[in-house]
């Protein structure tokens, strides 16, 4: 086994993962989007043991791909978290369902 060969293997892992990833979330599969992030933790973990002097011309194509398509995933979460925002603050009756509601003093009023 070459030194690219376990990296270049464990960017094509990502890049599937990813991919699943992105289905999960299109789906709202919760346990996938949860069994996604184990994973790219797990993988994570892997890529940090190399030496970026050690990634070849494939491996970095590949790097560049597990880039843009985690990119894609960020910002579908991104749609997704804004679009639920949204409902529930059509349902709540307000602008921001995530805004803290404003303290109740209990001295005195000032005018």
């Amino acid at each position: 086994m070459t030194l690219t060969s376990s990296p270049l293997a464990t960017l094509r892992q990502m890049v599937a993962l990813l991919e699943g990833e992105r289905q999960a979330l299109a789906a709202l599969d919760l346990d996938a989007i949860v069994q996604s992030t184990a994973g790219k933790l797990d993988l994570c973990a892997k890529l940090e043991a190399v030496e970026r002097s050690q990634l070849d011309e494939e491996c970095l194509g590949a790097l560049d791909a597990v880039r843009r398509l985690n990119e894609i995933n960020r910002r579908l979460r991104n749609l997704i978290a804004s679009n639920v925002q949204n409902r529930l603050g059509t349902l709540t009756q307000t602008g921001d369902a995530y805004t803290a509601l404003p303290r109740r003093s209990g001295g005195v009023a000032l005018a």
